[in-house]
């Protein structure tokens, strides 16, 4: 039975074939097919657009049309064959996004830094403390493994750049994820996180911003994520100049 009713709509001219909006449908509504999303058939598509927040391109938006009605009966029949189909495989599939985009596959890996036979970070050295992939705030899922029970850094993506020890100092023992708060969505980062908070169990959260104005926007999205989620998690700020010096570090109530 079809009726007119509200569901997602993909524009194929911005979908680049990521696979993140699949990670983001609870339903099983989307899949990959020939490099772009899809949605599989009408009435897996609730309508509610808990993928659109996961597009990087923002390539999806909620329409109304004339479509086959949801059916949650379907949807528990489908996401069951899912199921039932990994779990016949020869062997266990790599945690990555649908595709198999490199930007966008899901890797958790101790820092060679990190290891017992390994001394300390120390100043000058060349090993990477950086534990996981992917890293930008756009392409980590709020339910990513890395970020159970993890200290987390949020640091505006020009920061690694200006700051030479970003790895000692900063990233080492924290799961890390990076953006642009002029550039990128704001509200979509505030929804993620909120998101995040809410089901990731986060023991601290230290965000690292530029000393240029826009960058304050980055802890206030945290701080609104906090809120909204009404999660008790303690945040540090810190500030850096554009010569690389801390300016300013400071605890949040």
């Amino acid at each position: 039975m079809k009726s007119v009713r509200k569901i997602i709509q993909i524009d194929e001219e911005k979908c680049n074939g990521c696979g993140a909006c699949v990670n983001g449908c609870a339903e099983g509504a989307l899949a990959i097919i020939d490099g772009k999303a899809k949605v599989i058939s009408d009435n897996l598509c609730d309508g509610l657009g808990a993928c659109i927040g996961e597009c990087p391109q923002d390539a999806l938006k909620i329409i109304e049309r004339e479509a086959e009605v949801f059916d949650e009966a379907a949807v528990e029949k489908h996401l069951h064959a899912q199921k039932s189909q990994a779990g016949h495989q020869a062997a266990p599939a790599p945690k990555s996004m649908p595709c198999g985009c490199p930007s966008a596959q899901i890797q958790s890996f101790a820092s060679p830094c990190a290891q017992a036979n390994k001394p300390a970070f120390q100043a000058g050295a060349t090993d990477s403390a950086l534990a996981h992939w992917p890293v930008q705030i756009r392409l980590v899922p709020p339910t990513a493994p890395f970020l159970r029970g993890a200290d987390l850094l949020v640091a505006a993506d020009c920061v690694p750049v200006a700051f030479p020890s970003f790895h000692r100092d900063f990233l080492q023992g924290k799961a890390v994820m990076i953006g642009c708060p002029k550039f990128d969505d704001a509200q979509m980062y505030v929804e993620k996180f909120t998101e995040l908070f809410k089901v990731s169990g986060i023991k601290s959260i230290t965000t690292v911003v530029m000393e240029v104005p826009c960058c304050a926007g980055l802890p206030h999205i945290v701080k609104v994520a906090l809120e909204k989620s009404k999660a008790q998690i303690p945040m540090t700020e810190v500030v850096i100049s554009t010569r690389g010096k801390i300016l300013q570090e400071r605890k949040v109530a």
